[in-house]
């Protein structure tokens, strides 16, 4: 399609740029030809008046010369010697006019001959005159050989004065054909252009409907690809939450078995160190590694309470938020020396978002741990109508929120937590002032039905039957 629509571009402007070309070339061709009419019909012109003029001067000396002979006044010289200048020049000006055209140039060549033959006639008169011989200027006078001439003159001026008007009426013929051409070939041209503009006008119609329809696919295309990513962005959500949640329960449930298969041995290997070490109170080397053995049998308890409380924190369910926080709070700075602030407020929260921020605030602890740097922590947890907040900070070292690394997966992990609650998570932090985590949970959500109930496991301790100092 894109190709057709390149190929109808290509032709409506090779057709454009022949018409105006065209166009171009009528312009030109008339306004040549017209030129050469009006110079044509300039010289027409002017051969015309050189003939009249000419005419006048023959007349002008004719009757100059008739005066001078029959009154002898030297006025009438005058017109005849003025008169013989003003034929030479208009003779030598019908030579030039004429010069390019063999007919009219020959017609002059004779009206050349006619014209100085009547003046010899003349010159002849005035010089019989001048001489004193009276009859033979009288017999000049009555001959018919000036008049013979003057005829002559006059046919060959007429002649002349023709070939002019014919040279003028050819010029106007001329220029009405020009005219006549140009206007002819401007309407085709306009014809051609209108057409040249339909066919635009049709072809930017049907790029624009191209255009449209594209448009319109590429919409439905983007709009299923947008569905398709929030589908999926969904399922990974969802997939992550389960996740999650499987971990959780996994560490319920590892955290229950160390419970109870860990701490069942313990607790017995214990009790029989203690009867080992009553029967054996004589031996004093026995009863000095059954002490050590006793020591060694409370590490591995205390470890395992660790552990346990790592994975399933049993002060959650048995102490409630605000003292687990505490616990994890305390716990965290005897283990890493930074100072930790606990500004927190009794809430109530289901046990899921209770795990949610216990999670987070971890977190969050360890992160400043491995990496702020940081002298003082602080964890402040408030109480609204319909929303919790948390707020971590710390004024560690910082960093660029800009330049996280996708790698970052504890800041992500929190991120999703927090939304999968149903709240959210804000980070700010500046490189050298310190990080500030911010998150807001609902008291209750929408999804509260969707969100699974974690399940609850004893707090660790001694078996049945065991004192519970032993364990």
């Amino acid at each position: 399609m894109h190709r057709l629509f390149s190929s109808k571009w290509l032709w409506s402007l090779v057709l454009a740029v022949l018409a105006a070309l065209v166009l171009v070339g009528i312009n030109e061709a008339g306004h040549r030809q017209s030129s050469k009419a009006l110079a044509d019909m300039e010289r027409a012109q002017q051969a015309r008046v050189a003939v009249d003029l000419l005419l006048q001067a023959m007349l002008d000396a004719e009757t100059g010369q008739r005066g001078f002979m029959l009154t002898g006044d030297a006025n009438y010289r005058e017109p005849y010697d003025q008169a013989l200048k003003e034929i030479d020049l208009h003779l030598a000006r019908l030579r030039l006019l004429y010069a390019d055209r063999p007919t009219q140039a020959a017609q002059v060549g004779q009206l050349s001959n006619h014209v100085a033959r009547k003046l010899a006639e003349m010159e002849m008169s005035l010089r019989l005159m001048r001489e004193g011989n009276e009859d033979a200027t009288r017999f000049v006078l009555t001959t018919d050989v000036g008049r013979e001439e003057m005829t002559r003159i006059r046919e060959q001026a007429e002649s002349l004065a023709e070939a002019s008007a014919r040279m003028w009426l050819a010029g106007q013929r001329q220029i009405d054909r020009s005219l006549q051409f140009a206007r002819v070939g401007i309407e085709a041209i306009a014809l051609v252009a209108l057409l040249a503009f339909v066919l635009y006008l049709r072809q930017s119609q049907a790029l624009q409907r191209a255009g449209e329809r594209q448009q319109l696919a590429l919409q439905k295309e983007r709009n299923s690809l947008e569905i398709e990513v929030r589908e999926r962005t969904a399922s990974l959500a969802e997939l992550a939450t389960h996740l999650q949640e499987v971990r959780e329960n996994e560490r319920g449930y590892l955290a229950r078995e160390l419970h109870d298969e860990l701490g069942a041995l313990l607790t017995a290997a214990k009790l029989d160190v203690a009867r080992l070490k009553s029967r054996l109170a004589d031996a004093p080397d026995a009863a000095q590694r059954l002490a050590h053995l006793t020591e060694l049998l409370n590490s591995g308890i205390a470890l395992k309470r660790r552990i346990i409380e790592d994975l399933r924190p049993s002060s959650l369910s048995n102490l409630g938020l605000v003292a687990s926080l505490e616990i994890l709070g305390r716990e965290f700075g005897e283990r890493s020396g930074i100072q930790v602030d606990m500004v927190l407020e009794p809430v109530t929260l289901d046990e899921a978002r209770q795990l949610t921020i216990y999670r987070m605030v971890q977190e969050a602890l360890t992160n400043v741990g491995k990496y702020a740097k940081a002298t003082e922590a602080t964890v402040v947890l408030k109480n609204y109508d319909n929303h919790v907040t948390v707020d971590i900070s710390d004024n560690g070292s910082g960093f660029d929120v800009q330049q996280v690394r996708p790698s970052t997966h504890g800041l992500a992990g929190m991120r999703h937590r927090v939304e999968a609650a149903g709240g959210k998570l804000s980070v700010a932090s500046t490189p050298g002032q310190g990080t500030h985590l911010h998150a807001m949970l609902p008291v209750r959500s929408p999804r509260t039905e969707a969100i699974r109930p974690v399940p609850t496991y004893p707090a660790p301790g001694p078996l049945t039957g065991a004192p519970r100092d032993v364990a």
